[in-house]
């Protein structure tokens, strides 16, 4: 378990923009995401809600501004230095991106071990198990992934992501397959993660997740943060206004 929250940003963007070519679709965004806190990227289709988190995990860089993680410069660092920083970003995607041979334990220990190349076999398994474990998938480790449900998968998914206790999760429409109430289990696990102590960060259109959580929403319009909204200040009609 991670210790109490802390006041410094673990995550800080600063003016950042993001163009391809003459379209902006991340524009001026100024953000900081602090441990401990779960917060909803909303907006339109469009919005750039897929660019900024792509951003953080230093899959492209910004066209202006800086963005920090956990300490790390990730719009100035060198192509050698980006494997250091993902390993401080735990991603988790609408389509699960799970290997298919691999069990759901070795789908785990694998991501673990590409995080962490001194990792052994034997402590990859263990950590694995133990991830899966607090998904709620213990007993279904020998499993593959044509043999596990959608909302299953997605657990093995943030298992993966959460291995090596990454600083930062960041979570890209999670919910998107998902029947409702299976949506509601795997928001129940990203709001124990963050209990953790981790920041997370979930880019959702899920209109009844966003109101009834009542957690920090940002909403990006055309690229541009135009709302952030703190934890219990979250209004249905503010949402809808911008979908």
């Amino acid at each position: 378990m991670r210790p109490a929250v802390q006041t410094r940003p673990i995550v800080e963007l600063k003016s950042v923009s993001r163009a391809y070519g003459s379209r902006l679709a991340v524009d001026e965004v100024d953000l900081a995401l602090h441990p401990g806190e779960l917060t909803f990227l909303v907006g339109p289709s469009g919005a750039g809600k897929t660019t900024l988190l792509r951003l953080i995990n230093r899959e492209i860089r910004p066209t202006r501004g800086q963005v920090k993680v956990d300490g790390i410069m990730a719009h100035a660092i060198k192509a050698s230095r980006v494997a250091e920083l993902r390993r401080r970003v735990g991603v988790v995607f609408q389509d699960y991106k799970l290997l298919p041979r691999l069990t759901a334990m070795e789908n785990v220990a694998f991501g673990l071990q590409v995080a962490d190349l001194r990792v052994s076999d034997d402590e990859a398994r263990e950590r694995a198990l133990d991830a899966l474990e607090a998904v709620g998938l213990g007993d279904r480790g020998k499993a593959f992934p044509n043999q596990l449900s959608g909302g299953q998968q997605q657990r093995v998914a943030i298992a993966r992501a959460v291995v090596a206790q990454p600083p930062v999760l960041i979570a890209d429409e999670p919910t998107g397959n998902l029947d409702q109430d299976t949506a509601w289990e795997i928001m129940d696990l990203f709001e124990d993660i963050a209990a953790w102590g981790t920041a997370v960060l979930v880019a959702t259109h899920n209109v009844d997740i966003v109101t009834r959580l009542q957690r920090r929403v940002v909403t990006l319009v055309h690229g541009r943060l135009v709302r952030d909204q703190p934890a219990g200040q979250t209004g249905r009609m503010a949402w809808l206004a911008t979908s």
